[in-house]
């Protein structure tokens, strides 16, 4: 997930464009030059969850994914297929340039739509390992950056950027630490911290070029205090699909 979460998450998750060079190795400009690549006018996937608990028993789950619009000014559904127990739970998600997102879950068996809180973005959701917050896109203008350095993954030359929240920004992370690509600026780690816990990593691999857009078809995420992971891998990814507004409404969650 264009978005910085599953996103980023999902949304950023899955990123990269063929540019020109970043000027100089700004680490502002490297996110942004990132996020740019792999902009679009809408994004469809179906993702297939493999889920393994701290017993390491492994449950599997299936969503589809819907995104209208471009980074902080997008609207995005997330969508359960099964199995039967968590079949047509949905979350809504709005995103906006200066604030958290504004996130709705349908249950079905409750038969209504319930908003998401702040202060419970940091929990699962629904049994995988993202939380609420890693499902939101993160805008590059509420965070502050710092090129720590370079590093080295699976063979790749990568730039090591940290984020660290604004000021009035809410986050259950008070760092981030993100490996971006140098040769096609995809981020291909994000390793989430609370003061000096790690709490979430996430690596983004299996990377594939689809409508002029590099994307990461798996993504694996590990939170680190549970021992628990979750492998997503993405199938029928299309970028700039038609796609209407009245999708994407607390309304439309209901269908």
């Amino acid at each position: 997930m264009n978005r910085w979460s599953v996103t980023c998450a999902l949304a950023i998750l899955f990123t990269g464009l063929w540019p020109t060079q970043v000027q100089g190795e700004d680490a502002r400009q490297i996110v942004t030059e990132a996020l740019n690549r792999a902009r679009s006018k809408s994004e469809h996937y179906e993702g297939t969850l493999e889920v393994m608990n701290p017993k390491q028993k492994v449950s599997t789950k299936r969503w589809i994914y819907d995104r209208l619009g471009a980074y902080g000014d997008s609207k995005a559904v997330l969508r359960f297929e099964a199995p039967a127990e968590v079949k047509d739970v949905a979350l809504l998600m709005i995103n906006h340039p200066d604030r958290a997102s504004d996130q709705w879950m349908w249950i079905p068996a409750e038969e209504r739509d319930r908003r998401i809180a702040l202060q419970d973005r940091s929990t699962r959701f629904f049994g995988t390992d993202f939380s609420f917050e890693d499902l939101e896109e993160r805008d590059v203008d509420q965070y502050s950056y710092t090129l720590v350095g370079e590093d080295n993954l699976d063979g790749v030359a990568c730039w090591k950027i940290e984020s660290r929240p604004r000021k009035g920004k809410s986050s259950q992370y008070t760092s981030s630490f993100w490996w971006i690509r140098k040769d096609n600026y995809v981020i291909t780690r994000l390793d989430n911290y609370d003061k000096e816990k790690l709490v979430r990593r996430i690596n983004y691999k299996d990377i594939k070029l689809i409508g002029g857009i590099w994307t990461a078809l798996t993504a694996e995420v590990a939170e680190t205090q549970r021992n628990s992971r979750t492998l997503l891998k993405l199938d029928k990814v299309e970028y700039n699909l038609a796609m209407k507004d009245t999708a994407f409404s607390r309304e439309a969650l209901r269908r």
